[in-house]
Parts: C-alpha cells; structure tokens; sequence
C-alpha cells in the first residue's frame, strides 16, 4: 500500500473500538478492529443486526489473539443473539481468515463472491512452497536483486497458516444483488484490483458503503499483479470500480477495511484517480531508457522498502507498467536473461 494526499472528513465519528470491543455506527451496525501484526496494523470488521441473529462482515487474520478478541464480542455484544451469517468481502487473510472458525462456531451459512471463495479455497489447497516459488520467480522476471530472492525462498509459508479451512458449500453473492438485514436492504457492489470480485455493501436508508479495501481514507489500496498472471491489468479494473462508486451518494458514510470510517467518497475517489494518474506519468518517464519492473518501481516510489515490502513494490509497479503497456505507452520486451524490461516506444 502506498500513502497517498487527501485527508477525509471523519466529523461525528465515534473513536475507533479497542481489542474485544465494539462501537455503534448506527443502530444495529457495530464497528470492530482486528489487530494485525504489520502494516496497516488492523482490519476492521462490522456487524449488522439481522432480525433475530447478527450478519457478520469479515472475520480478521487467524491468530490467538483475533479468537480472543472474537470470544470477547460474542460475549458482550450479541445480546445474546446468534451469528446468522458470515459475508466475506474477499480473499485475503485478514479478511477471510476466522470465516470458517466463526462459520462452524455459530453453524452460519458463508456468503462469498464466486470467484473469491474459489480463489482461496485454491490457496488453502496450494503447496506453500509453491506459492513461494512462484514469487520468487516472478521477482526474479522483474530483476530484483538475489538478495531479495534469496530472502523470498526463505520465508515462512503464508496463506494457508492465516486462514482456517473454509466450508465446503458457499452462498455465491454478486453485484447488484440485494440482501435484506434485518428490516433494511443493502445493495451489493463490486470493487476490483485489489482483488477479482470483492464486494461492497451500500445500505441506502443508512447512507452508509461498507466498502472493504476498496476506498481507504489515508492509503492507496494495494492494486498490484500477482505471479498466476504477470501481465495482468488490475489498474484499470480499480480505476473502473471507483468511477462506478461515484454513482453513490456523496454524502455515503463510508466504512474502510482499513482506518476510520469517514464522508467525502466522491472527493476520496478523485484524489486516488489523481494519484495513480501522477505515478503513470512518472513511469513513464522513468522508462526513457529501458528499465526493469524493480528498477522502475523503486525510482516511481523514490524510497527504499526492506525486503518484505519489495515484493509489493514490484506487484504494484507492475500494475501500472502493464496499464501503460495495454494503452501503447510503453514496450514490453523481455531479455535473453530471463528479465523484462520496459521503455517507450520509438
């Protein structure tokens, strides 16, 4: 994820909940944060009350202390009600990650985008030396440095450690169907770059867009390629996305994944468009002379990033050299030592 400028407007706000507890947006809608261990530190969770039980959205990273801080929700803030269901917005392990605990704990019915539960249901599935592998392989496509790689095969398996095995059956929900909460309708959009089908959830009568990683009030979203499809174009999915959430009221409360709930979706959205559209240009002009995916990203982040983060850096700049390639902008030309490399073109 990459800071971007902007400061959304978060008046009237309660302060963000504690470890185990949790705040009232509106009634019948509890706000939750999960804590992580590294950037962006927590997720945040919501429960919505559904006639005689609660609906769940997103579960948090599976870790002792996600179980802890979940054992003291259930306790004190359900009113002794059930969890009825369990909505997923995507695949990713803080979001997904207790689904299944919490799904078997409460005998709820899970609610997923088709291709997200497929996507981690793949994931569990993978060997994570393999998913390992094929990081270090696309690193190495890019023209990171052998310090990097070597640090990429020495890491510790991910995905499957994080998330705890899902159900077996799923309820496939999409965009622009309606759920019914309790007595209110919420209408389900889609978000994509960040991820294939995550879904967002608007509740017109509440003015509210739970809007997952989709529209963040301080950070970009990671929208980056990963090494399944290296050519991939999840820039332009995300732009798309955000321009069809302009659709909405701008005065939506908008309930991030990630940082505080805050108003102002249109405004947020113009500047996320204006930063991608400023790191294009740049690129672009990092790329007079041929450069690799490692080489250009860093010079378009104009930092350094320890090894853990490089390969966000590279699945980002990606992201944007592959939009720029996909309008003409830029050649792709790969190497005959395995490495691509990208310039403009003449």
């Amino acid at each position: 994820m990459t800071i971007s400028d902007g400061d959304a407007t978060r008046a009237g706000i309660p302060e963000a909940p504690g470890p185990g507890q949790a705040v009232a947006i509106r009634p019948g809608l509890l706000w939750i944060r999960m804590p992580l261990e590294g950037p962006p530190w927590h997720v945040n969770c919501w429960l919505l009350r559904d006639g005689a039980g609660w609906l769940l959205v997103d579960a948090g990273i599976n870790r002792p202390a996600t179980r802890l801080a979940w054992d003291s929700i259930f306790a004190e803030y359900l009113e002794g009600l059930p969890v009825t269901r369990v909505l997923v917005t995507h695949f990713h392990a803080d979001h997904v990650g207790l689904a299944g605990w919490i799904c078997d704990r409460w005998d709820a019915p899970l609610l997923m985008a088709r291709s997200e539960y497929l996507q981690a249901r793949l994931l569990l599935l993978e060997d994570p030396a393999s998913l390992i592998t094929e990081q270090a392989a696309l690193g190495q496509q890019a023209g990171a440095p052998p310090e990097y790689l070597r640090h990429v095969l020495g890491r510790r398996p991910f995905y499957r450690p994080d998330v705890v095995p899902l159900p077996l059956r799923h309820r496939r929900i999409a965009a622009g169907q309606v759920l019914r909460v309790g007595d209110a309708d919420w209408t389900l959009h889609v978000g994509r770059g960040h991820a294939p089908e995550m879904m967002l959830l608007h509740g017109r009568d509440a003015g509210v867009l739970i809007a997952a990683d989709q529209v963040l009030p301080r950070i970009s979203p990671y929208v980056g390629v990963f090494p399944p499809e290296p050519e991939a174009d999840p820039l332009a999915d995300f732009l798309d996305s955000n321009h069809r959430l302009l659709a909405l009221p701008e005065d939506t409360l908008v309930l991030p994944s990630h940082g505080d709930p805050f108003f102002g979706l249109h405004e947020r959205i113009k500047v996320l468009a204006a930063h991608h559209a400023e790191r294009l240009a740049l690129l672009e002009a990092i790329c007079v002379q041929p450069r690799t995916a490692y080489e250009a990203a860093r010079l378009m982040f104009q930092r350094d990033y320890d090894l853990d983060q490089i390969l966000f850096v590279i699945g980002e700049g990606l992201a944007h050299l592959n939009w720029l390639v996909a309008r003409g902008r830029l050649l792709r030309e790969a190497g005959a030592d395995g490495v691509t490399r990208y310039r403009c073109p003449g």
